[in-house]
């Protein structure tokens, strides 16, 4: 026990660690650290209270501080275990659910440091920073959703994703202009997110953080959701809320860097304990944050318990891993002189691979109906195969050769674009080395970049036009689908995190147009086999004509095990009208457009091919059977074979 004078209050004996944690903890393999470290309600000799653990092996000393005692260390002190695992404990029968809290540290430098405690569960509306003893109690009402979700683990399932920042979705400007709580976003957001047709919803960073300006992605709460929008069982309510609509939940994580606030992890105890010690390896000069020691087995069992907890407590359905190239190379975003390399003498950075694999690996043996999502914009090879073939374990990758090229086609007059047809191809000739994730997201709409519908050329009508095409094309691509909020109806202006997004963008047709395009091709992928079975492996897709630029007209064929329910898309580039253009089809029969980005409902002009299509003997583009239809301007008709009339032509 620790020595005590007369103004302190005793710790009690008691501990959750077995001599096991600490083992695990120190050889990097404890994935469920934040049972033990943290503060947890317990019993000890018939006494309730709670019980207190912190990592701080270079400290002389270790309190808890709060309104209990004035904020004055010395008062309540804990024990440094005998092991040596540099772990401080103790057990105060005073402490209930609620209480405030920091831990008091006297530093081996000559320090006095105040730190929020890394695995608390709650934390004080920033700017205040204190910790809150709290707990997960919660009745979950998602037993179907979680059931359904283990039993198609396996299955090709379409990914649909809507990107939200939760600060600034929706917002009261008739109160103060503040954010949603979670209670609200329950019915709000869950109920647009539905009826937009979503597969998934994905929150910006919901870890605490200090400072409302980074988004979430300078994290000092890594174990609570900001107490900004509710407590975490209101965050828990709008997980359940989302599930019971049929709606998964992804979260951004962040294990790439965090900032040097104070309280956070930055030299907790006085010394580089979570981040590299040397700052060619520990600082990270675009956000000016520090880097975690990836080497340092107490720092993975740290990340990788972060990472397990949402899974398990919050019942989260998959982790996008935040700015994974920063992780993966030494010179990322540093010149010659300020990198040191490898043992081998190369820019890898073995360890923070290592612990990635590591992460994927535990993730998935422990939750495998759980997706992992790698933002990764280099060319790292196998960053989504399995780490037994050499990959980093990755479920997805962020597609950003495809988001870059589109966005670079698309914003040129469509006059120029038979120049540059190989720019809106060139993503088919490695979109399966990957198991990718196209995304238009918060990045493309911020820092001066102006909106997606900003950059799309033309006049109004051709401007609406060419973002329906962009998106449609986007669907009919293979690979999962990313679309931050606002996009979905034409958002105007650029992203602002302060701000609402623009609502009253709906009362105008073209607006709501855009939104119905949205919820129809939702409908459609979730619908047609076709565009999700093998949207990963390239037996889903299949060329017909890539070659007419001169008309940037571009035709393929979307596939699934059943060869009946082939989709023919059929692009055009231009706001030219393309009346009886032939196309080859593999099978004969009669052919009926089941999707068309020009109808009158989404504000096009109308040219669709409302009848039946019926195929003619006439061999083109490599098939035995063509068909002669319109294309409809700045547009893409989708074209299912009519079942009920088919004759089929085995090839």
């Amino acid at each position: 026990m620790a020595k005590t004078s007369s103004n302190e209050s005793k710790t009690e004996s008691f501990s959750l660690l077995t001599d096991f944690d600490i083992h695990l903890f120190r050889s990097g393999k404890h994935y469920k650290l934040h049972q033990k470290l943290g503060a947890h309600a317990s019993s000890f000799n018939g006494k309730q209270g709670t019980y207190f653990a912190v990592w701080a092996p270079n400290a002389k000393s270790v309190s808890v501080i709060g309104n209990f005692n004035h904020w004055k260390s010395g008062q309540h002190n804990l024990t440094a275990r005998w092991d040596e695992s540099g772990i401080w404990e103790g057990f105060f029968e005073e402490f209930k659910k609620g209480e405030h809290y920091k831990f008091a540290i006297h530093s081996n430098t000559g320090e006095y440091l105040e730190k929020a405690d890394p695995f608390a569960f709650y934390a004080e509306v920033a700017p205040k920073t204190a910790s809150i003893v709290w707990d997960h109690d919660y009745s979950w009402n998602d037993n179907e959703w979680m059931s359904q979700r283990k039993r198609d683990a396996a299955k090709a399932k379409p990914y649909s994703v809507y990107e939200v920042h939760l600060g600034s979705w929706r917002r009261r400007h008739e109160d103060g202009n503040r954010s949603l709580s979670y209670k609200e976003m329950t019915t709000e957001l869950v109920s647009y997110v539905k009826e937009a047709g979503f597969t998934h919803v994905e929150f910006l960073p919901v870890m605490e953080h200090p400072f409302f300006g980074s988004w979430g992605y300078q994290i000092t709460g890594y174990f609570a959701p900001t107490s900004r929008f509710g407590t975490p069982q209101e965050f828990m309510e709008l997980v359940d809320a989302f599930h019971k609509a049929g709606v998964g939940v992804i979260l951004d994580w962040v294990p790439s860097h965090f900032p040097g606030d104070a309280h956070g992890l930055y030299k907790f105890d006085g010394t580089n304990l979570y981040e590299h010690a040397d700052p060619r390896k520990g600082f990270h000069p675009d956000w000016s944050s520090y880097i975690y020691n990836y080497g340092r087995n107490e720092v993975r069992s740290f990340l990788i318990s972060n990472a397990l907890f949402w899974l398990e407590h919050f019942h989260i359905d998959g982790l996008r891993v935040d700015a994974v190239a920063s992780m993966l190379y030494l010179d990322y975003s540093r010149k010659a002189g300020e990198w040191e390399p490898n043992q081998y003498g190369g820019n890898e950075n073995l360890e923070a691979i290592n612990f990635l694999k590591e992460f994927n690996e535990i993730v998935y043996g422990t939750f495998p109906d759980v997706v992992t999502i790698a933002e990764e914009s280099t060319a790292w090879p196998g960053v989504s195969r399995p780490t037994y073939l050499g990959g980093l374990g990755f479920g997805q990758k962020w597609m950003m050769g495809w988001m870059h090229d589109t966005l670079h086609y698309f914003k040129d007059d469509p006059i120029h674009r038979k120049y540059h047809q190989n720019a809106i191809t060139f993503s088919i000739m490695y979109a399966f080395t990957e198991s990718f994730m196209l995304p238009l997201s918060h990045d493309e709409v911020v820092h001066g970049k102006g909106s997606l519908i900003g950059r799309m050329p033309g006049d109004e009508w051709k401007r609406f036009a060419n973002l329906r095409l962009m998106y449609t094309y986007m669907f009919m691509h293979p690979c999962a689908k990313l679309l931050f909020m606002g996009a979905e109806f034409g958002q105007t202006s650029e992203w602002n995190h302060d701000s609402s997004l623009s609502w009253h963008l709906l009362d105008h047709d073209l607006h709501k147009g855009v939104l119905r395009v949205i919820q129809d091709l939702n409908a459609l992928y979730k619908s047609e086999t076709a565009l999700y079975q093998f949207q990963f492996t390239d037996k889903g897709f299949e060329w017909i004509d890539y070659s007419d630029s001169e008309n940037s007209v571009i035709v393929f064929m979307r596939k699934s095990e059943s060869r009946k329910e082939s989709l023919i898309v059929v692009c055009n580039f231009t706001p030219e009208v393309r009346m009886q253009y032939r196309i080859g089809v593999p099978f004969r029969g009669t052919w009926k457009e089941v999707f068309n980005s020009d109808d009158l409902k989404y504000g096009g002009s109308g040219q669709l091919n409302s009848n039946l299509q019926t195929t003619s003997p006439v061999k083109f583009h490599g098939k035995d059977y063509s068909l002669s239809i319109t294309i409809p301007p700045l547009a893409i008709s989708v074209f299912k074979l009519n079942q009920e009339l088919a004759e089929f032509e085995l090839e």
